[in-house]
């Protein structure tokens, strides 16, 4: 199957002309900003190679006549509260007509929740959860800066997407903004910046788009808008298991890498469509253990087992796109219920072993029991709750322990017996 004609038109179908996206196009991004404001702040990441491709944002944007009021550090992994705060007074101090954001999903998750508080006000805790941005906008009469985003890594997808993580770094925990009103008003993506992103970042960030497909897919079963989300799950898993392989093992094969690219925005259009739910919730707990994408890959082949007997149409479009890839060979027509959960969890582990990740918790450093118990207490957070209705098990905060404990308990030693059925 060629999913990466069928990812191009369902992006085309997601955003239409605006989207700015493919190889070399970040000559263009001052024409985009100019459209909306003349005075810029620009919150921006720095990496090795970073420098020729800020040149050019700079150049494209004086050539568009736009003012940089400020150049700001972008943020550091999963979004740190401290960030934030810093990069609000920065905006406070600047007063820009537009946002430009230039970075991985930390740096522009943290441009978005940074306009909320310098434009609205009050504090980060005010509006994790789902929908208390536009809440407040509605109560003030207040608008959102125009935000340009342009993406920087195969991850995330935050350049198109209505949500904003931050992370409290003392206490290890993330929680979650999700707001329309958030998405950032014209995304940019040239994949070009991603050609020399190191192998770690790359295997984690798609691993990050399949757990965005493969979640939403999950949390899709009998619904009506199962048959979509299937077809974009489809085409961003696809491009995902081909490639992940192909630039694990040689990192400079550029058409992996777009379609790596490709495969992230389908997480991303998937997000948009439905919502993540327990490989995504409990990686929330591990930030200070694991990035993002492998916590989310060692943490989905457990829910896939505890989730299967809800989920076999959907399990039989995954299983075969991993057949396909040589990571499984079983029967998955003749397998059914929590047997067929089991085969595609095997093959999920089959494609992390490949690329060397972990599988189990207790192989990762600097593990134990306490990341199970901050786990299961964030399950149990009215904030975080749009992920346990996102699941196709639903559980309520009462059946955290019962449930979620014993497949955290397989996680930890990968045992699958252990994860107990709904």
């Amino acid at each position: 199957m060629n999913y990466g004609s069928k990812a191009r038109e369902q992006l085309k179908s997601f955003k239409g002309s605006e989207y700015l996206y493919g190889r070399d196009v970040l000559a263009e991004v001052g024409r985009v900003v100019q459209k909306y404001g003349k005075r810029a702040v620009w919150v921006r990441d720095a990496f090795p190679g970073s420098e020729a491709f800020l040149q050019t944002i700079r150049e494209s944007l004086a050539a568009a006549g736009v003012t940089i009021l400020s150049e700001v550090d972008g943020a550091g992994p999963n979004a740190p509260r401290e960030d934030l705060y810093r990069i609000t007074e920065e905006f406070k101090k600047q007063n820009p007509d537009v946002l430009l954001s230039f970075g991985g999903g930390s740096t522009i998750d943290a441009t978005k929740a940074a306009e909320v508080l310098r434009t609205i006000g009050g504090d980060i805790e005010d509006y994790f959860g789902m929908g208390k941005v536009t809440e407040a906008i509605e109560k003030t009469g207040k608008k959102l800066t125009s935000h340009v985003a342009i993406q920087s890594a195969a991850s995330s997808g935050a350049h198109l997407t209505k949500y904003s993580n931050i992370t409290d770094v003392a206490s290890g925990q993330k929680k979650l903004v999700v707001d329309e009103s958030i998405v950032p008003t014209y995304p940019v993506f040239d994949y070009q910046v991603t050609y020399g992103a190191p192998k770690s970042l790359t295997l984690d960030g798609a691993l990050d788009g399949i757990a965005h497909c493969l979640e939403v897919l999950y949390g899709a079963a009998g619904k009506d808008s199962y048959a979509k989300i299937e077809k974009v799950a489809q085409s961003g898993i696809g491009l995902a298991v081909e490639n992940l392989p192909k630039v694990a093992k040689d990192a400079k094969n550029k058409d992996a890498r777009d379609s790596l690219c490709l495969a992230t925005d389908m997480g991303a259009y998937a997000i948009m469509l439905g919502g993540t739910n327990g490989g995504h919730l409990t990686s929330f707990s591990l930030v200070d253990l694991l990035s993002h994408g492998r916590a989310c890959a060692l943490m989905n082949p457990y829910y896939t087992v505890f989730f299967a007997p809800a989920n076999e149409d959907a399990l039989r479009m995954v299983g075969k796109i991993y057949k396909d890839a040589g990571f499984t060979d079983a029967d998955l027509d003749a397998l059914g219920g929590r047997d067929l959960g089991i085969a595609v969890a095997e093959a999920m582990f089959e494609l992390s072993k490949s690329v060397d990740f972990p599988t189990k918790l207790s192989e990762v450093k600097g593990f134990n029991d306490e990341y199970i118990a901050r786990a299961l207490k964030a399950a149990k957070n009215p904030q975080l709750s749009m992920k346990l209705q996102n699941m196709p098990v639903p559980l309520s905060a009462e059946m955290i322990d019962e449930y979620m404990g014993p497949i955290l308990q397989a996680a930890k030693d990968g045992d699958l017996s252990r994860i107990k059925n709904a």
